[in-house]
């Protein structure tokens, strides 16, 4: 009977050809995960607007609405609209979708215009950006409202 006799496989060998092994294997999925790190799209200018036409009338005294009432706050959101009470008392409303990457914007009383806390993009009452304008930065969209009562209509300026 004959026995196959193979040449053992010298340490050295062996650790090479598993280094090997796993780096092709280690490339591969790090190739996968590297182009899994884009948002999809690095539009500095994603669409500002809302999709759709606004137009709606929202009840002050309704409880999702307080928000505009609150001394320290002063705004709320209806759907992609931000409304909010300015410092002399008038209401306005924008898109809620700031211009630079897509987050959600506010409004702050103290300084009376609209805010971006993910990057700092800032917004005057007319929605014209005004700090730190990235290149190409778009206005905010704005919307015209009106008052009758308690009811304040917020439509397409």
């Amino acid at each position: 009977m004959e026995t196959n006799q193979q040449e053992p496989i010298k340490r050295g060998e062996f650790l090479r050809s598993l280094g090997l092994s796993s780096a092709a294997l280690m490339a591969f999925y790090c190739m996968g995960t590297l182009t899994s790190c884009s948002k999809g799209s690095d539009d500095p200018n994603p669409d500002p607007t809302p999709t759709g036409k606004v137009d709606f009338t929202i009840d002050l005294n309704a409880s999702e609405f307080a928000g505009l009432k609150d001394a320290t706050k002063k705004y709320a959101y209806k759907d992609d609209v931000l409304i909010a009470m300015a410092k002399d008392g008038s209401y306005v409303a924008f898109s809620k979708i700031c211009t630079h990457e897509g987050n959600l914007v506010t409004y702050r009383l103290s300084t009376n215009n609209l805010y971006c806390p993910t990057h700092g993009s800032e917004y005057d009452l007319t929605g014209k950006v005004t700090a730190p304008a990235i290149n190409g930065q778009a206005n905010l969209k704005k919307y015209s409202t009106s008052l009758s009562g308690t009811n304040l209509r917020v439509s397409e300026a």
